[in-house]
């Protein structure tokens, strides 16, 4: 973990964070994600004319990450539906770390050390606390439909991180990668949408135009350099480090949506970063 790619994933992050907002901001979910994964295959089609074709050793991992992707953003959608941003983002992303690692020993044999392996469980720790203070609802109780989305989310997020860092390596070109990643994901959900609702999507389209297709070019730029750093270090800790982007999640929610963000909140996200020092004194 260099500083240049410590960097680039931390910039990542707090981009993830901004797109994925513009996603929640937008109430019609299938609209938001319409414009933000067309958005993405355009942006994708345009660079695929400038960068080096991915190899063939990476196809079949491209088309299996499309696949994860697709069903990631009905899941992701879904929890924006059901619960508060400040609670959802934190809980998909932060299931994330501790699978990634799990799978990337198994699959990779990038075997982690004793100060990475507790960065990444005390990050995760003060995700879970961040996440499950003060779920939507009129009572304390957890939502369980929203928490087992924002589960499944998180597990997608996973496979697809692991998957990804296996491609983007045979690829040849994280460029060439990226950016047919965009082509071949960004297919499902605008075809949906015209399935679904026809003549009357491009009407609906129009007002949210501008805010989704600058949420598409994030989201691009987020997993570009996500992509980039996963070819330069390990993956658990690019993974983890990366899970950053919930403390500015937790902030645009109180900032921008209105959600609480108390004592609990701040004491957890103190301890994600605590998780995170932990995890750059191991690389």
């Amino acid at each position: 973990m260099t500083p240049l790619v410590t960097l680039a994933v931390l910039v990542a992050a707090v981009t993830h964070a901004s797109w994925n907002a513009i996603a929640h901001g937008i109430k019609d979910q299938l609209l938001s994600f319409t414009l933000i994964s067309g958005g993405g295959m355009l942006t994708g089609a345009v660079a695929a004319a400038f960068v080096p074709f991915p190899a063939p050793a990476a196809w079949p991992y491209l088309l299996a990450s499309a696949a994860v992707h697709v069903g990631y953003f009905a899941l992701l959608m879904r929890s924006f539906t059901l619960g508060d941003f400040g609670q959802m983002y934190p809980i998909a992303r932060g299931t994330a770390p501790l699978v990634v690692t799990g799978l990337a020993a198994v699959f990779l044999h990038e075997l982690p050390g004793g100060w990475q392996l507790l960065g990444v469980a005390v990050a995760c720790a003060g995700l879970t606390g961040l996440a499950l203070w003060g779920i939507r609802g009129a009572d304390t109780r957890p939502q369980w439909p929203a928490l087992l989305a924002a589960g499944a989310t998180g597990l997608a997020i996973a496979v697809f991180t692991v998957v990804d860092g296996v491609g983007v390596r045979a690829a040849g070109s994280p460029l060439g990668y990226i950016a047919w990643l965009m082509i071949v994901q960004g297919l499902a959900v605008p075809a949906y949408a015209l399935w679904t609702r026809r003549s009357a999507l491009l009407p609906a389209l129009r007002p949210y135009a501008a805010r989704g297709l600058l949420g598409a070019l994030l989201s691009v730029a987020a997993y570009a350099l996500v992509l980039w750093a996963q070819t330069k270090a390990p993956l658990a800790p690019i993974s983890a480090l990366r899970e950053s982007s919930v403390i500015v999640g937790a902030a645009i929610g109180a900032v921008f949506f209105k959600e609480r963000f108390g004592g609990p909140r701040i004491a957890a996200a103190g301890l994600m970063v605590v998780g995170i020092g932990l995890m750059l004194r191991a690389g």
